[in-house]
């Protein structure tokens, strides 16, 4: 569920040392942490000595209850880049309740200058941190962190992942009880691997007798310091998964690391590159002249949060989207390529006012703030008709830079012109098909050619509809240069770039060409006079005949979930789970019938530049049988097999 997240509070001592206002306790000793964080976590879980054993391409999940001020990451990244070979990769899961603002996190690791290379790259990531989970990546994708912001029982007990060690830093229990209950210790138990191993600080007999109820072999160990006592231990429980087989992590597709991607827009080309920083060998096609042609090609795209104040699947991913793709844009170039410029959202209806309320109440102000009328107009700097609300973090993206900054890495191929008009699978190997050409192969294929997929027999039946769109290209004035930030409604209107604004969008379900036609461009006229007369008469536009344009196919499922991840035999999958038709919540336990390395990305529609490079990550991430980017609902909501299983829960065959 959405919550105002509220950031650390904390107190400075004469030492310029933080204590936390809400717990009473500290962040770390005010003697010698980092040389106590090096005892306690990296020690004993002889984390030097496993680093140098990872072989290329391995990764080693480190999860960790109580973010705090990073100090323990970084110590482990330190570490890593010291003992790790080159092809190795780190993943550092960490949870998080009172995330510390920007400003603190720099305060606080500027008291450890030998950390300070590590500690500016995660400054330089540290934004749009909110509730739910949060990927930063570092490092070319070879560090990754997984911030699950919110209570660590919630959080974890979302999380799918296997974790080969555990740093346990909440602080004491007896100041922050929640952090140390059996039932916390059950989530670490669900999500360690075989043999994982644990450190922490506490000593305390109810966290040794919890973790060793949990499946844990505890010891007792002298601690450093004013700590008698640490505690070390090992995971001598069985792994357990809780997940339906048709939402488990399928098995991994041998053979060589690569994979060919169908499509060059924002959703292939986002997958591309997470599989690439991976390590794969990525070949993407494209069939027009070149990637962002279609729906992803606009001169100007909107992060624009549509959330639920009820913690829907779709508002959680939106959220996580939200900060993954915001934190990618700072390697962007503002003013051309992406402009941060905040997004203000109309209230024009006493219903939308209500929503907006709401909102306001389940958010933090620093993703989300209502304004009235007259804070709306200052923030826009043009009249406004209503208030709404103000998302700070938000602006526009020109997506093909986008897509061509994601695909400049060394491990993608671009097919441009290339049209795959059918798959086949010929020793353990898709091939895309022209005619009898062979485009390319390769063990894995992702589909992300937006209603396309449809095309392709082994998923023709996705409930995918493309819908579509005409923007509007305004030249600027010198009067149109007052406006400051995105302005929606029912359409919407960006500050200029290039000398340009962009005005939309249509909603067309019954043209699929990609013509632009004059009554579009008079509908997007009389959606600027609802977003603002003012800035209607400052753009003084042409007649609609004289007006130039663009028009896109969006794509989008019946749930406006995309769907995201692997595709399995639909008749074997009938076959397999006959019994759903009886009984919706039989339990199953028969493998998925999975077509081998087959994968979709698809289904975004107008919410492509938030959910669709997470979506990448998250085929990476499930490939790779890591730690996911969303929370197990979220994954699940997304998931292909969705619909097989809503189909067969309601008596039929096939979604």
């Amino acid at each position: 569920m959405p919550s105002v997240i509220t950031p650390a509070q904390l107190d400075w001592d004469e030492n310029g040392q933080p204590r936390s206002l809400v717990f009473g306790d500290v962040y770390f000793s005010s003697q010698a942490a980092l040389e106590e964080t090096r005892y306690v976590f990296l020690e004993q879980n002889r984390l030097e000595a496993r680093f140098g054993e990872l072989a290329e391409g391995e990764c080693l999940v480190i999860g960790e209850t109580g973010f705090g001020t990073g100090m323990n990451f970084l110590a482990a990244w330190r570490l890593f880049d010291a003992s790790a070979t080159p092809g190795a990769r780190l993943h550092f899961v960490s949870t998080e309740k009172y995330p510390l603002t920007r400003d603190d996190l720099e305060r606080a690791l500027a008291l450890w200058p030998e950390l300070a290379p590590w500690a500016a790259q995660l400054l330089a990531a540290y934004r749009a941190i909110h509730p739910g989970a949060q990927r930063l990546v570092f490092a070319e994708g070879r560090v990754m962190l997984t911030l699950l912001v919110g209570d660590a029982q919630t959080q974890l007990s979302e999380l799918s992942a296997r974790v080969d060690a555990w740093f346990l830093d909440g602080f004491a229990p007896a100041k922050n009880p929640d952090m140390w209950t059996p039932e916390l210790f059950a989530e670490l138990a669900r999500l360690s691997a075989e043999g994982a191993t644990l450190g922490t600080f506490s000593a305390a007999g109810t966290v040794r007798r919890g973790l060793i109820a949990a499946g844990f072999k505890m010891k007792r160990l002298p601690g450093q310091g004013k700590k008698w006592e640490i505690m070390r231990g090992d995971f001598i429980g069985a792994p357990v998964t809780t997940v339906k087989p048709w939402f488990a992590y399928p098995p991994k597709v041998p053979g060589p690391k690569e994979a060919l991607v169908i499509g060059g827009g924002l959703a292939g080309c986002a997958t591309a590159h997470s599989l690439a920083v991976r390590g794969w060998n990525v070949t993407l096609l494209e069939r027009r002249e070149q990637i962002a042609a279609e729906a992803s090609g606009n001169p100007q795209g909107v992060l624009y949060l549509k959330l639920s104040a009820h913690g829907t699947a779709l508002s959680q991913l939106i959220v996580s989207g939200f900060g993954y793709t915001r934190r990618w844009l700072e390697r962007l170039q503002r003013g051309t390529e992406w402009g941060d410029c905040g997004v203000l959202q109309l209230a024009t209806t006493a219903a939308e006012a209500t929503r907006q309320h709401a909102l306001a109440a389940a958010f933090s102000p620093d993703l989300l703030r209502q304004v009235n009328a007259t804070e709306a107009s200052h923030i826009a700097g043009v009249t406004l008709p209503a208030g709404g609300v103000y998302f700070p973090e938000g602006g526009w993206v020109h997506p093909p830079s986008l897509c061509a900054a994601l695909v400049a890495h060394r491990g993608i191929t671009v097919m441009a012109h290339r049209e795959v008009l059918r798959l086949e699978r010929t020793h353990d190997r898709w091939q895309a098909m022209t005619g009898d050409e062979v485009l390319a192969s390769a063990p894995v294929a992702v589909l992300a050619c937006a209603a396309q997929v449809r095309a392709f027999e082994p998923t023709a039946e996705l409930p995918l509809k493309p819908i579509r769109g005409q923007i509007t290209r305004l030249p600027a004035t010198n009067e149109s240069a007052a406006l400051g930030t995105v302005v929606c409604a029912e359409g919407y209107v960006a500050p200029a770039r290039l000398g340009e604004h962009t005005l939309g969008a249509s909603f067309d379900f019954q043209r699929l060409d990609d013509e632009p036609s004059v009554a579009e461009h008079s509908h997007n006229l009389e959606l600027l006079q609802g977003i603002s007369a003012d800035l209607a008469q400052r753009l003084a536009p042409a007649a609609p005949e004289q007006l130039q344009g663009r028009v896109g196919l969006r794509c989008t499922s019946p749930d406006y979930l995309p769907i995201v991840g692997p595709v399995a035999d639909a008749d074997a999958f009938a076959q397999a789970y006959q019994a759903l038709r009886r009984n919706a919540r039989a339990a199953r336990d028969e493998p998925c019938p999975w077509l081998p390395g087959l994968w979709v990305n698809s289904g975004h529609g107008s919410r492509g530049l938030i959910t669709a490079p997470l979506s990448g990550e998250l085929i990476a991430a499930w490939l790779e049988h890591e730690p996911l980017p969303v929370g197990r609902n979220v994954a699940e909501g997304c998931h292909p097999n969705r619909f097989s299983v809503r189909k067969l829960s309601k008596g039929g065959a096939k979604p």
